[in-house]
């Protein structure tokens, strides 16, 4: 987003580097950019939320998994590459004349059943680890043993699918292709330890700074399309789709919005793991409501899988800042259609 800069390297012919053009061209065309400030006057609109670094969670000591509940896992063939390619690159290009195919079914000596067993439960472990309050030391090597367990009778259950079917009567190919998905099955199987084992969610707060809030924004400029704000802290609201900007309007004009900020620039984000790895989550807009409730609103129209997942982290998030008393209640929802913000927001007031 940037106007780009130039320079002149001497001594290497850096080819992939771009040159400097003619010094008699015209200058490059600068676009206006607009600042976008936390305007103090406007401290009646001011939104806060706690900042949450992670969310810990209480297990049971002895934890219980009914794997026949646990939904099935279809994975497609198609998704997973079973040949990989092999080539030196001399001067910074690949030399395909010398390209060596790498026989992924020669991992057939490696990819022991019981090797993979292990790799899904002490990925399982580590993020159960990692993640939760787990405080009694000397019983992680029983809760790794539990992980195990519930691992092995998951891949032997036939709750895993591969599409298509051919592939499920292949056992060398389904090891691969279980092999190639690890992620994906630690994901679902974490989901459901998660959901069915917690006693409590315990949100832990940064130390340095417990609370956030609109009025903490750090000035920034912007070229994107974006409109004057009237009910936000916000001096403006930026806009990343017409969507964003027909919904912005409609909070704008809704009589139940006290106060409203679209999420750019604030720092307020939501911790979740998607595929083993973990991210953060940034909603859309934050909307208080006349009642004294928050109501954290997101924009989409077709959900995915790594939505899905945020969207979970968020009801997490909301239930364990709910569960401390002392941010107020919070709210999340999903707006499919620019037409049903008025109806989120006054089913919101009737919970």
């Amino acid at each position: 987003m940037f106007t780009p800069e130039y320079v002149n390297i001497f001594g290497i012919p850096f080819t992939f580097l771009p040159h400097e053009s003619d010094e008699s061209g015209d200058a490059p065309v600068v676009t206006p950019k607009t600042q976008v400030e936390a305007l103090p006057e406007r401290a009646e609109y001011q939104i806060s939320w706690p900042n949450v670094v992670r969310i810990d969670r209480e297990y049971k000591q002895k934890l219980n998994v009914d794997i026949a509940r646990i939904p099935n896992l279809d994975i497609e063939a198609s998704e997973t590459r079973l040949r990989a390619d092999l080539a030196p690159i001399i001067e910074g290009k690949t030399d395909l004349e010398k390209c060596t195919k790498i026989d992924l079914e020669k991992l057939d000596a490696e990819l022991r059943m019981q090797r993979i067993i292990f790799e899904v439960a002490g990925q399982v472990y580590e993020q159960m680890k990692d993640k939760c309050a787990w405080q009694l030391q000397g019983t992680k090597y029983a809760l790794l043993g539990q992980v195990i367990r519930w691992v092995e009778e998951y891949l032997d259950c036939g709750a895993i699918q591969i599409n298509p079917p051919l592939f499920n009567f292949d056992p060398l190919r389904r090891r691969i292709i279980m092999m190639m998905n690890m992620n994906r099955i630690v994901q679902h199987l974490w989901d459901y330890i998660r959901l069915e084992q917690t006693e409590s969610l315990v949100p832990i707060l940064d130390t340095s700074k417990k609370v956030f809030s609109t009025a903490d924004m750090v000035t920034w400029f912007t070229s994107k399309p974006c409109c004057i704000t009237k009910h936000s802290q916000i001096s403006h609201c930026v806009f990343d789709s017409a969507w964003e900007s027909t919904e912005a309007y409609v909070l704008e004009n809704n009589p139940h919005v006290l106060a409203w900020a679209k999420n750019d620039h604030l720092n307020f984000e939501v911790g979740y793991i998607y595929e083993g790895v973990y991210r953060n989550y940034r909603p859309d807009f934050l909307v208080k409501l006349d009642n004294g409730t928050m109501l954290i609103l997101e924009t989409k129209g077709q959900e995915t899988r790594r939505d899905i997942a945020k969207r979970k982290a968020l009801s997490e998030w909301v239930e364990a800042v709910n569960f401390l008393g002392e941010y107020g209640i919070w709210h999340n929802a999903v707006s499919y259609n620019v037409a049903d913000v008025d109806g989120i927001i006054n089913q919101v007031l009737q919970r």
